[in-house]
């Protein structure tokens, strides 16, 4: 009998596309009224499906619609997303998408993450000029030299870093362009694609899951929330480094299982596949690690730098990441003499590699686009709400997380969720005498949760690049999921009775 096969990443979100939208027909549609600053003529535009108004940017105006959030959080740009406001939501005529809406939702998901898609094209480009000049063989093995017997030391840094990125400033579609770079590093030192994966993809989403100072959940939401986002920071730097420490010592115990024996990765079946796709070599074929391919490997980390920095201080986003990485990619084709039709050859493949991968992240927004379309989101949004009435609060908030969980398949942005979710949820925390910091916790943690799963988020695309299926990416990480659900409900519950 022909065993069978795991379907496509494409064909799991076209499979999710169907699901939700068969949902539009059954879930009845419905809305918040949302409240917009217009720093322009500094007024509050209030909209809903029937048109929008403008009103007074005062205090007055905020209290009256019994949104709790003091003024300057949106005149200073803190909250620069339409907000729900509390108390609006209201049945409307149904919006079910149907045939011609399923067919199209794809197509616009990927018009409107072209930002997105044209910086994985890039970084496909730059990485291939880079293997062309065989910086990365060379590199590698000294690498694995300096290693030997200390592999380990590898899954700690990487990881580490990677999770303060994702801690500090919500470091997320980034780390797409780390896969290419570490997975052959990983290899050499004799782990399988799987760690490299568990590295760079648990290591960002711990990092945002336990965000710290993460200007895109963790302040947004406290500023959604009326509170400051320096409330509950403490507890949270605990919480990361407790999280942190636990992911680490799972993807150590595993990375070890398979060292001492290849035969107990979860990806066996596809070694040489992988070691292939990753030109993977044996080491004793070695390249010389001259100093010109030193100052290759040097401008292609200073991408990562440059791009770090502009993201975090000068308020750069997706196109001007793409510029980095294009100037990077022209530097070192100068520097190598690569002659110009074989540079334009070679980036072309190198972006062409990764055209499935950007594909998968415009068919995960088109799953988005269909749940707007199909006004279901808030919804589900406002029963959720419903669902925690009259609860203790050591139930209350881990109820709360649960919902976060559930909420974040059909809203996977975490800035979004935020702004959408965090004027109707957070005054709940008043009603059980709670502070409004445990429900941001509780946000944060039922969101990052599910995204270390969800497939209408990142992982699709990351298990794209590795070529790993989903079957063996849950088979992998539910162990670590149920692990990092008891730790965050012992959170939640201990903090909210201290």
């Amino acid at each position: 009998m022909k065993k069978i096969k795991f379907p496509t990443a494409q064909t799991v979100l076209l499979l999710i596309a169907v699901f939700v939208a068969l949902l539009t027909w059954v879930v009845p549609s419905g809305e918040y009224d949302r409240l917009a600053y217009n720093k322009d003529d500094n007024t509050f535009i209030r909209s809903n499906h029937l048109g929008a108004i403008n009103l007074e940017a005062n205090q007055k105006t905020l209290d009256d619609l019994q949104v709790k959030i003091p003024i300057d959080k949106f005149t200073s740009g803190a909250i620069y997303k339409p907000i729900s406001i509390p108390g609006t939501y209201k049945n409307i005529d149904a919006k079910p998408q149907g045939f011609k809406e399923l067919v199209l939702a794809p197509l616009k998901g990927i018009i409107q993450v072209a930002d997105i898609i044209i910086l994985v094209l890039f970084i496909g480009g730059l990485v291939a000029i880079v293997n062309f000049t065989g910086a990365f063989e060379a590199g590698i093995s000294k690498l694995s030299e300096l290693l030997l017997g200390k592999e380990y030391i590898l899954i700690i840094a990487v990881t580490s870093l990677i999770a303060l990125g994702g801690t500090s400033f919500g470091f997320a579609e980034e780390t797409i362009a780390f896969y290419p770079i570490l997975i052959p590093i990983f290899l050499a030192a004799k782990y399988d694609a799987m760690v490299a994966l568990a590295c760079i993809f648990v290591g960002s989403q711990i990092g945002c899951m336990m965000s710290t100072i993460n200007p895109f959940s963790t302040i947004i939401a406290s500023n959604s929330a009326g509170i400051n986002w320096t409330t509950g920071l403490y507890e949270r730097i605990i919480l990361f480094v407790v999280g942190l420490s636990t992911c680490i010592f799972y993807i150590i115990r595993y990375a070890t299982r398979v060292k001492n024996n290849p035969k107990k990765s979860i990806i066996y079946d596809q070694k040489i596949e992988i070691e292939k796709l990753f030109s993977f070599k044996n080491i004793s074929t070695k390249i010389e690690f001259n100093s010109k391919l030193k100052l290759v490997l040097t401008i292609f980390i200073l991408c990562f730098v440059v791009m770090v920095y502009g993201v975090s201080n000068l308020d750069w986003w997706f196109l001007e990441m793409t510029g980095v990485f294009f100037v990077g990619a022209i530097l070192i084709g100068f520097i190598c003499k690569i002659n110009e039709a074989t540079f334009v050859d070679t980036f072309m493949k190198g972006a062409g590699d990764l055209l499935g991968v950007a594909f998968i992240i415009g068919l995960a927004r088109g799953v988005t686009v269909l749940m707007e379309n199909g006004l279901i989101s808030d919804t589900l949004l406002f029963y959720a709400s419903s669902f925690t009435d009259g609860m203790p609060k050591g139930l209350f908030i881990n109820a709360m997380l649960f919902v976060y969980t559930g909420l974040t398949f059909f809203i996977p942005s975490s800035s979004g969720m935020a702004v959408l979710t965090m004027p109707i949820m957070s005054p709940l925390a008043d009603t059980v005498s709670l502070g409004r910091e445990h429900v941001v916790n509780a946000y944060l943690l039922g969101n990052g949760l599910f995204n270390f799963i969800n497939p209408t988020a990142l992982i699709l695309a990351s298990l794209a690049v590795v070529k790993v299926g989903y079957n063996k990416w849950l088979k992998f990480m539910i162990p670590l999921l149920i692990i990092l659900t008891i730790i965050s409900m012992l959170f939640l519950t201990i903090t909210v009775y201290l």
